[in-house]
Protein backbone atom coordinates (compact mmCIF):
# COMPACT_ATOMS: atom_id res chain seq x y z
CA UNK A 1 0.00 0.00 0.00
CA UNK A 2 1.35 3.43 -0.97
CA UNK A 3 1.91 6.13 1.66
CA UNK A 4 -0.87 8.28 0.19
CA UNK A 5 -3.38 5.42 0.30
CA UNK A 6 -2.29 4.68 3.85
CA UNK A 7 -2.92 8.35 4.64
CA UNK A 8 -6.46 8.17 3.24
CA UNK A 9 -7.10 5.06 5.34
CA UNK A 10 -5.84 6.78 8.50
CA UNK A 11 -7.85 9.91 7.78
CA UNK A 12 -11.07 8.06 7.00
CA UNK A 13 -10.69 5.87 10.11
CA UNK A 14 -10.19 8.93 12.31
CA UNK A 15 -13.23 10.70 10.85
CA UNK A 16 -15.34 7.55 11.14
CA UNK A 17 -14.46 7.24 14.83
CA UNK A 18 -15.44 10.87 15.38
CA UNK A 19 -18.61 10.26 13.39
CA UNK A 20 -19.75 7.53 15.77
CA UNK A 21 -18.90 9.48 18.93
CA UNK A 22 -22.62 10.20 19.59
CA UNK A 23 -23.19 6.47 20.16
CA UNK A 24 -20.21 6.28 22.51
CA UNK A 25 -21.12 9.30 24.63
CA UNK A 26 -24.73 8.22 24.97
CA UNK A 27 -23.44 4.98 26.51
CA UNK A 28 -21.85 7.08 29.29
CA UNK A 29 -25.19 8.33 30.56
CA UNK A 30 -26.55 8.95 33.19
CA UNK A 31 -23.24 10.64 34.05
CA UNK A 32 -23.54 14.38 33.46
CA UNK A 33 -21.71 16.20 30.67
CA UNK A 34 -19.32 17.73 33.22
CA UNK A 35 -18.47 14.37 34.78
CA UNK A 36 -17.89 12.79 31.36
CA UNK A 37 -15.73 15.76 30.31
CA UNK A 38 -13.65 15.58 33.49
CA UNK A 39 -12.98 11.87 33.02
CA UNK A 40 -12.21 12.38 29.33
CA UNK A 41 -9.59 14.96 30.28
CA UNK A 42 -7.96 12.89 33.03
CA UNK A 43 -7.79 9.62 31.10
CA UNK A 44 -6.48 11.48 28.05
CA UNK A 45 -3.61 12.87 30.14
CA UNK A 46 -2.74 9.43 31.49
CA UNK A 47 -2.94 7.65 28.12
CA UNK A 48 -0.88 10.24 26.22
CA UNK A 49 1.63 10.41 29.09
CA UNK A 50 2.19 6.66 28.67
CA UNK A 51 2.71 7.14 24.93
CA UNK A 52 5.23 9.92 25.51
CA UNK A 53 7.00 7.83 28.15
CA UNK A 54 7.38 4.99 25.63
CA UNK A 55 8.73 7.45 23.05
CA UNK A 56 10.87 9.12 25.73
CA UNK A 57 9.82 12.50 24.46
CA UNK A 58 9.51 15.09 27.24
CA UNK A 59 11.85 17.78 25.94
CA UNK A 60 8.95 19.82 24.57
CA UNK A 61 7.85 20.61 28.14
CA UNK A 62 11.02 22.58 28.78
CA UNK A 63 10.46 24.65 25.65
CA UNK A 64 6.89 25.46 26.71
CA UNK A 65 7.86 26.40 30.27
CA UNK A 66 10.69 28.63 29.03
CA UNK A 67 8.44 30.48 26.57
CA UNK A 68 5.72 32.56 28.29
CA UNK A 69 3.92 33.23 25.00
CA UNK A 70 3.77 29.52 24.19
CA UNK A 71 2.63 28.72 27.73
CA UNK A 72 -0.13 31.30 27.43
CA UNK A 73 -1.16 29.77 24.10
CA UNK A 74 -1.40 26.35 25.74
CA UNK A 75 -3.78 27.72 28.37
CA UNK A 76 -5.95 29.39 25.71
CA UNK A 77 -6.22 26.29 23.50
CA UNK A 78 -6.93 24.14 26.57
CA UNK A 79 -9.86 26.36 27.52
CA UNK A 80 -11.16 26.38 23.94
CA UNK A 81 -10.98 22.60 23.51
CA UNK A 82 -12.56 22.17 26.96
CA UNK A 83 -15.51 24.32 25.85
CA UNK A 84 -15.72 22.36 22.59
CA UNK A 85 -15.64 18.93 24.24
CA UNK A 86 -18.09 19.94 26.97
CA UNK A 87 -20.55 21.49 24.52
CA UNK A 88 -20.40 18.44 22.27
CA UNK A 89 -21.05 16.00 25.12
CA UNK A 90 -23.91 18.17 26.39
CA UNK A 91 -25.41 18.37 22.90
CA UNK A 92 -25.24 14.61 22.35
CA UNK A 93 -26.67 13.68 25.73
CA UNK A 94 -29.47 16.26 25.53
CA UNK A 95 -30.66 14.68 22.25
CA UNK A 96 -29.30 17.40 19.95
CA UNK A 97 -26.96 15.28 17.87
CA UNK A 98 -28.25 16.88 14.65
CA UNK A 99 -27.30 20.31 15.97
CA UNK A 100 -23.81 19.12 16.94
CA UNK A 101 -23.36 17.82 13.38
CA UNK A 102 -24.40 21.25 12.10
CA UNK A 103 -21.64 22.79 14.23
CA UNK A 104 -18.94 20.76 12.50
CA UNK A 105 -20.48 21.38 9.07
CA UNK A 106 -20.24 25.16 9.50
CA UNK A 107 -16.79 25.13 11.15
CA UNK A 108 -14.90 25.55 7.82
CA UNK A 109 -16.99 28.63 7.02
CA UNK A 110 -16.30 30.05 10.47
CA UNK A 111 -12.56 29.47 9.96
CA UNK A 112 -12.75 31.51 6.74
CA UNK A 113 -14.39 34.35 8.68
CA UNK A 114 -11.62 34.16 11.27
CA UNK A 115 -9.03 34.36 8.51
CA UNK A 116 -10.63 37.52 7.15
CA UNK A 117 -11.33 39.27 10.46
CA UNK A 118 -8.33 38.19 12.55
CA UNK A 119 -5.57 37.39 10.06
CA UNK A 120 -6.68 40.06 7.54
CA UNK A 121 -6.70 37.50 4.75
CA UNK A 122 -8.34 38.43 1.47
CA UNK A 123 -11.74 36.84 0.94
CA UNK A 124 -12.08 35.26 -2.50
CA UNK A 125 -15.35 35.78 -4.39
CA UNK A 126 -16.62 32.21 -4.05
CA UNK A 127 -15.52 32.03 -0.42
CA UNK A 128 -17.70 35.08 0.20
CA UNK A 129 -20.61 33.40 -1.60
CA UNK A 130 -20.16 30.26 0.53
CA UNK A 131 -20.10 32.27 3.76
CA UNK A 132 -23.20 34.20 2.65
CA UNK A 133 -25.13 31.00 1.85
CA UNK A 134 -23.99 29.51 5.18
CA UNK A 135 -25.20 32.59 7.06
CA UNK A 136 -28.59 32.35 5.33
CA UNK A 137 -28.75 28.68 6.35
CA UNK A 138 -28.09 29.52 10.00
CA UNK A 139 -30.85 32.15 9.82
CA UNK A 140 -33.35 29.60 8.47
CA UNK A 141 -32.34 27.08 11.13
CA UNK A 142 -32.72 29.73 13.84
CA UNK A 143 -36.32 30.33 12.66
CA UNK A 144 -36.95 26.58 12.63
CA UNK A 145 -35.52 26.04 16.11
CA UNK A 146 -37.15 29.18 17.48
CA UNK A 147 -33.71 30.24 18.72
CA UNK A 148 -30.16 30.53 17.49
CA UNK A 149 -28.58 27.06 17.14
CA UNK A 150 -26.23 27.97 20.01
CA UNK A 151 -24.75 24.48 20.39
CA UNK A 152 -23.73 24.44 16.72
CA UNK A 153 -22.41 28.01 16.87
CA UNK A 154 -20.45 27.32 20.08
CA UNK A 155 -18.88 24.21 18.54
CA UNK A 156 -17.93 26.07 15.36
CA UNK A 157 -16.57 29.11 17.22
CA UNK A 158 -14.60 27.16 19.82
CA UNK A 159 -13.05 24.74 17.33
CA UNK A 160 -12.36 27.49 14.80
CA UNK A 161 -10.57 29.63 17.39
CA UNK A 162 -8.79 26.53 18.70
CA UNK A 163 -7.50 25.76 15.21
CA UNK A 164 -6.32 29.34 14.73
CA UNK A 165 -4.34 29.49 17.99
CA UNK A 166 -3.08 25.91 17.65
CA UNK A 167 -1.71 26.60 14.17
CA UNK A 168 0.53 29.33 15.57
CA UNK A 169 1.89 27.06 18.32
CA UNK A 170 3.20 24.28 16.04
CA UNK A 171 3.01 21.48 18.62
CA UNK A 172 2.86 17.84 17.43
CA UNK A 173 -0.51 16.11 18.10
CA UNK A 174 0.47 13.88 21.04
CA UNK A 175 2.43 16.62 22.80
CA UNK A 176 -0.34 19.13 22.13
CA UNK A 177 -3.06 16.87 23.49
CA UNK A 178 -0.98 16.15 26.59
CA UNK A 179 -0.36 19.77 27.56
CA UNK A 180 -3.93 20.83 26.76
CA UNK A 181 -5.37 18.01 28.84
CA UNK A 182 -2.81 18.65 31.60
CA UNK A 183 -4.01 22.26 31.93
CA UNK A 184 -7.61 21.05 32.24
CA UNK A 185 -6.68 18.15 34.54
CA UNK A 186 -6.43 20.31 37.68
CA UNK A 187 -10.00 21.69 37.54
CA UNK A 188 -11.23 18.29 36.30
CA UNK A 189 -9.69 16.52 39.30
CA UNK A 190 -11.06 19.16 41.68
CA UNK A 191 -14.54 18.78 40.20
CA UNK A 192 -14.49 14.98 40.43
CA UNK A 193 -13.26 15.15 44.04
CA UNK A 194 -16.15 17.45 44.94
CA UNK A 195 -18.59 15.23 43.02
CA UNK A 196 -17.50 12.12 44.90
CA UNK A 197 -17.59 13.86 48.28
CA UNK A 198 -21.15 15.03 47.57
CA UNK A 199 -22.20 11.52 46.43
CA UNK A 200 -23.10 12.81 42.97
CA UNK A 201 -20.63 10.72 40.94
CA UNK A 202 -21.81 7.98 38.59
CA UNK A 203 -18.32 6.66 37.83
CA UNK A 204 -17.72 3.35 39.57
CA UNK A 205 -21.31 3.14 40.85
CA UNK A 206 -23.24 1.76 37.86
CA UNK A 207 -21.55 -1.20 36.20
CA UNK A 208 -18.14 -2.51 35.23
CA UNK A 209 -18.95 -1.78 31.57
CA UNK A 210 -19.84 1.85 32.29
CA UNK A 211 -16.65 2.31 34.34
CA UNK A 212 -14.52 0.77 31.57
CA UNK A 213 -16.14 3.00 28.94
CA UNK A 214 -15.43 6.10 31.03
CA UNK A 215 -11.78 5.09 31.37
CA UNK A 216 -11.55 4.26 27.65
CA UNK A 217 -12.67 7.81 26.77
CA UNK A 218 -9.02 8.89 27.00
CA UNK A 219 -8.00 6.33 24.39
CA UNK A 220 -11.02 7.21 22.24
CA UNK A 221 -9.92 10.86 22.33
CA UNK A 222 -6.26 10.28 21.47
CA UNK A 223 -6.41 7.53 18.81
CA UNK A 224 -8.37 9.40 16.10
CA UNK A 225 -6.31 12.55 16.69
CA UNK A 226 -3.07 10.63 16.13
CA UNK A 227 -4.50 8.85 13.10
CA UNK A 228 -5.60 12.15 11.57
CA UNK A 229 -2.18 13.65 12.22
CA UNK A 230 -0.61 10.70 10.39
CA UNK A 231 -3.02 11.28 7.49
CA UNK A 232 -2.10 14.98 7.38
CA UNK A 233 1.51 14.00 6.66
CA UNK A 234 0.51 11.86 3.67
CA UNK A 235 -2.61 13.41 2.09
CA UNK A 236 -2.89 16.75 0.23
CA UNK A 237 -4.55 19.48 2.31
CA UNK A 238 -7.61 19.90 0.07
CA UNK A 239 -8.40 16.17 0.12
CA UNK A 240 -7.87 16.15 3.87
CA UNK A 241 -10.41 18.96 4.22
CA UNK A 242 -12.96 16.97 2.21
CA UNK A 243 -12.33 13.90 4.39
CA UNK A 244 -13.32 15.92 7.47
CA UNK A 245 -16.92 16.06 6.22
CA UNK A 246 -17.20 12.33 6.90
CA UNK A 247 -17.51 12.94 10.66
CA UNK A 248 -20.51 15.33 10.66
CA UNK A 249 -22.24 13.27 7.94
CA UNK A 250 -22.05 10.19 10.18
CA UNK A 251 -23.08 12.24 13.23
CA UNK A 252 -26.11 13.53 11.35
CA UNK A 253 -27.00 9.97 10.32
CA UNK A 254 -26.74 8.87 13.95
CA UNK A 255 -29.03 11.69 15.07
CA UNK A 256 -31.71 11.08 12.44
CA UNK A 257 -31.56 7.32 11.86
CA UNK A 258 -30.48 5.92 15.24
CA UNK A 259 -31.81 8.46 17.74
CA UNK A 260 -34.81 9.57 15.66
CA UNK A 261 -34.28 13.28 16.14
CA UNK A 262 -36.76 15.35 14.10
CA UNK A 263 -35.81 16.72 10.70
CA UNK A 264 -38.75 18.89 9.58
CA UNK A 265 -38.74 20.44 6.07
CA UNK A 266 -37.42 23.83 7.24
CA UNK A 267 -34.53 22.20 9.06
CA UNK A 268 -33.77 20.02 6.04
CA UNK A 269 -33.77 23.15 3.87
CA UNK A 270 -31.33 24.82 6.24
CA UNK A 271 -29.00 21.83 6.12
CA UNK A 272 -29.37 21.76 2.34
CA UNK A 273 -28.11 25.34 2.14
CA UNK A 274 -25.19 24.45 4.43
CA UNK A 275 -24.24 21.62 2.07
CA UNK A 276 -24.50 23.98 -0.93
CA UNK A 277 -22.18 26.41 0.88
CA UNK A 278 -19.71 23.60 1.59
CA UNK A 279 -19.80 22.44 -2.05
CA UNK A 280 -18.99 25.98 -3.22
CA UNK A 281 -16.27 26.27 -0.58
CA UNK A 282 -14.74 22.90 -1.50
CA UNK A 283 -14.76 23.47 -5.28
CA UNK A 284 -13.18 26.90 -4.75
CA UNK A 285 -10.55 25.32 -2.50
CA UNK A 286 -9.70 22.68 -5.12
CA UNK A 287 -9.41 25.32 -7.84
CA UNK A 288 -7.25 27.49 -5.58
CA UNK A 289 -4.95 24.55 -4.76
CA UNK A 290 -4.55 23.68 -8.45
CA UNK A 291 -3.79 27.31 -9.33
CA UNK A 292 -1.19 27.49 -6.55
CA UNK A 293 0.40 24.26 -7.82
CA UNK A 294 0.61 25.69 -11.35
CA UNK A 295 2.20 28.90 -10.01
CA UNK A 296 4.79 26.88 -8.08
CA UNK A 297 5.58 24.84 -11.17
CA UNK A 298 6.00 28.02 -13.23
CA UNK A 299 8.29 29.49 -10.57
CA UNK A 300 10.49 26.39 -10.69
CA UNK A 301 10.84 26.73 -14.48
CA UNK A 302 12.11 30.31 -14.33
CA UNK A 303 14.47 29.73 -11.40
CA UNK A 304 18.21 29.46 -12.28
CA UNK A 305 19.47 25.89 -12.58
CA UNK A 306 21.01 24.30 -9.51
CA UNK A 307 24.41 24.16 -11.19
CA UNK A 308 24.53 27.99 -11.18
CA UNK A 309 24.47 28.03 -7.37
CA UNK A 310 27.74 28.05 -5.46
CA UNK A 311 28.91 24.60 -4.37
CA UNK A 312 30.39 23.93 -0.94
Amino acid sequence: MSEERRGYLYGFTACAIWGFFPIYFKLLRPASAFEILAHRVLWSVLFVAMLLAVMRNWRFLGRILRTPRLLGGVVVVALLIGVNWGTYIYGVNSSRVVETALGYFITPLFVVLLGVTVLRERLRLWQGVAVGVGTLAVGILAIDYGRLPYIALTLAASFGCYSLVKKRMSLPPAEGLFVESAVLAVPALAYLTWLNLSDGAEFGHLSLTHTALMIFSGVATAIPLLLFASAANRVPLVELGILQYVAPILQLACGVLLFHEPMPPARLAGFGLVWVALMIFTVDGIRGARAAARNRAAAVVIEPPAAALPAH
